[in-house]
C-alpha cells in the first residue's frame, strides 16, 4: 500500500511477508483506511498495547492487507482518556474486535456499539487485563451478565436461544436467533466463553519458549500458529531457518489443511443426513492423524515447529508411509466426491443454502476457503509466497457459487490440491540440518509480523520482545474474527433446521477467536 501520498511516512517491518510499519495520527487512520478499502484491501488485525511504561500512552495498531502485502498503522493514545475513529463504517470486522480492545486495554473508540464483547463478568468491568499493571493473580467472584441483545418486532416474530452448552461435544457460542415460523430474519452471535488470557500469559514467556502457547491457541491449527511464531521471532533474532525444516513444515501444515478439511466434509454429510459420509471421513481422517504420530510424534503435530526450524526429521520410512497414504487418499477421497455430487438429497440440502455472495464477501471481509468458495481468491501461499511455496506453486481453489456447497467443492479441490503439493514437498525436499540455533538472547524492542496461510485462511501473528529475552506483547489473530459476523448473514432466510449445516460449512474456532 503507497502511503506517501497521504503525507504518511512508512519504514519496513521485520517480517517474512511484504510489510511495512506507520505512525498515523486519527485523521491519517481514517484516510489510509478508506484508501485500503477503495483499493480492495482488507483488516486483517486490531488491537492494542499499554505502553505507559514507556511514556507512550496506548498504542493503537490496525493491520491491513492489500495487493502489496501488510500495512501496519500505529495510533498513539496519550492515555485511556482518549479516544479513536470507529474503523466498522469501512471495515465492518472492526467492530468486534475494538469492542474487545476496550474490555481488555479500556481505551474506547467513537463508535455508537459500546456493548462488551471479550468483559463476561469474569473480572470487574473496570479492571483491564492487558494494562500493564493489571494484577493476574488476583481471584473474584463471576458475575451474572446481561447482555443487550438486539431484537426483531413483529407479527408473528418469536426467539429462539441456543447455547451456549450445546447437544454435542463441541465449543461454547451462544446464538440468538429471531424467526417467522421456520425462516431465519436475524441471527446475533455471543462469543467469549472460552476466554482464556492467553495473550497475558504470553507476556510471562520468553521469546524462545512461546512458541508452545502459540501452538495451542486454536488445536486444530497448531502448525499455522506456530510456524507464524517462529517466523516472527526468527525475524526479530536475524535467524533462518534451514531449508529442510521450511519443508518439513510446509509438509506438516499441508497434512494438517487435509485432516481438518476430511473431518468437516464426513460432518457435513452427517449434517446433512448422509451418516456413511461421516464414517468414511472419520475414517481416512484417523488414518492421517496416526500417521501423523508415527512421524512426528503427535497426531495433532503439536510442538512440531519450532523457532529456528522443526522438532524432529522425517525418516525414510515416514516419507514411504506419506506417499503410499497420499495414494491411497487421493483414490478414495475421488470415489467420494462422487457419492457426495450424485446424492440428490445432499446436494438438495447444500445447494442454495448458506449463500455468501461476492459482493457481500468482499464487503464484510471474509477470508480463508470460505471467502475463496464465494470467488475471493486470496491466498498467502500464492500471493505473497515463502519458502518453499515460492518454488511449489500452489493453486488456488476458487468457486463462485458461495453456498454450502460451494464450500464443500472448495474443500475437496483443496484436498486434491495439498495431496499434490505433498508429492512435490516428499520428491524435492532438501537434504541437511533441521534447526538453527537462536542467539542466546533476543534483541529487546524487536517487532515482527508472522503470517502463514492456515486452513481456515490467514493465521497472523505480531510479536514485540522485551528485556532479558521476555515477550513484552504477542497477539495472535485467527482468521474466525473476520468470518464468525458473515456467519450471520449467510443464515439469514435460510430455515432453523439448516442452521448447524451452514455453521459447519464455516466450521470457526471459537477458541481462536476467544484468547
Amino acid at each position: 500500500m503507497n502511503v506517501a501520498p497521504l503525507g504518511i511516512s512508512a519504514a519496513s517491518m521485520l517480517s517474512a511477508v511484504p510489510a511495512q510499519r506507520c505512525p498515523v495520527s486519527s485523521g491519517q487512520l481514517l484516510t489510509a483506511c478508506r484508501l485500503a478499502w477503495e483499493q480492495g484491501g482488507q483488516l486483517s488485525a486490531l488491537w492494542m498495547t499499554d505502553d505507559r511504561d514507556r511514556q507512550r500512552g496506548f498504542c493503537l495498531r490496525v493491520l491491513l492487507r492489500d495487493v502489496d502485502g501488510f500495512t501496519l498503522l500505529e495510533h498513539v493514545l496519550p492515555d485511556e482518556r482518549a479516544r479513536y475513529p470507529d474503523l466498522s463504517p469501512i471495515f465492518p470486522v472492526a467492530n468486534r474486535m475494538q469492542r474487545s480492545a476496550y474490555d481488555l486495554h479500556g481505551v474506547q473508540c467513537d463508535a455508537d456499539d459500546q456493548r462488551p464483547w471479550t468483559w463476561q463478568a469474569a473480572w470487574p468491568i473496570d479492571r483491564f487485563p492487558l494494562r500493564r499493571d493489571f494484577e493476574a493473580s488476583s481471584k473474584w467472584e463471576p458475575g451474572q451478565e446481561d447482555y443487550p441483545f438486539v431484537r426483531v418486532s413483529g407479527d408473528g416474530v418469536h426467539e429462539i436461544p441456543v447455547g451456549p452448552v450445546h447437544a454435542g461435544i463441541i465449543e461454547p457460542g451462544h446464538f440468538r436467533f429471531q424467526v417467522v415460523g421456520e425462516k431465519v430474519l436475524r441471527l446475533e452471535e455471543r462469543l467469549g466463553y472460552t476466554h482464556k488470557g492467553i495473550e497475558k500469559r504470553f507476556e510471562t514467556m520468553l521469546v524462545a519458549d512461546g512458541y508452545r502457547l502459540a501452538g495451542r491457541v486454536s488445536g486444530d491449527s497448531t502448525v499455522a500458529y506456530a510456524w507464524a511464531y517462529a517466523q516472527a521471532v526468527e525475524a526479530i533474532a536475524g535467524v533462518t531457518a534451514p531449508p529442510r525444516a521450511l519443508w518439513l513444515r510446509a509438509l506438516c501444515l499441508e497434512r494438517e489443511r487435509i485432516a481438518n478439511h476430511l473431518g468437516d466434509l464426513g460432518s457435513l454429510g452427517n449434517d446433512g443426513g448422509f451418516a456413511f459420509g461421516l464414517a468414511q471421513f472419520s475414517r481416512l481422517r484417523e488414518d492421517v492423524l496416526r500417521l501423523n504420530r508415527q512421524a512426528f510424534g503427535h497426531r495433532l503435530l503439536m510442538d512440531a515447529v519450532v523457532p529456528g526450524g522443526v522438532a524432529g526429521d522425517l525418516p525414510d520410512a515416514g516419507v514411504q508411509a506419506m506417499r503410499a497414504q497420499g495414494q491411497v487418499l487421493a483414490r478414495e477421497v475421488h470415489v467420494l466426491r462422487n457419492i457426495y455430487d450424485d446424492h440428490a438429497g445432499l446436494q438438495d440440502r447444500f445447494r442454495a443454502c448458506g449463500e455468501v455472495t461476492r459482493e457481500l464477501a468482499a464487503k464484510l471481509g471474509l477470508i480463508g476457503f470460505a471467502g475463496r468458495a464465494s470467488g475471493l481468491g486470496r491466498d498467502l501461499r500464492c500471493d505473497f509466497p515463502t519458502p518453499p511455496y515460492d518454488t511449489l506453486a500452489v493453486r488456488s481453489v476458487t468457486h463462485i457459487g458461495g453456498d454450502v456447497a460451494a464450500r464443500v467443492a472448495v474443500r475437496f479441490d483443496e484436498i486434491f490440491e495439498s495431496l499434490r503439493l505433498l508429492d512435490l514437498i516428499l520428491d524435492g525436499m532438501p537434504g541437511g540440518d533441521i534447526c538453527a540455533r537462536l542467539p542466546e538472547t533476543v534483541p529487546s524492542s524487536g517487532f515482527a509480523l508472522g503470517a502463514i496461510e492456515g486452513w481456515r485462511g490467514p493465521v497472523v501473528i505480531a510479536l514485540e520482545s522485551g528485556a532479558n529475552g521476555a515477550i513484552r506483547r504477542c497477539h495472535p489473530h485467527d482468521p474466525s474474527w473476520q468470518n464468525w459476523p458473515l456467519l450471520e448473514h449467510a443464515v439469514i432466510g435460510n430455515i432453523v433446521p439448516d442452521f448447524p449445516l451452514i455453521n459447519k460449512s464455516f466450521n470457526l474456532s471459537y477458541t481462536g477467536h476467544d484468547l
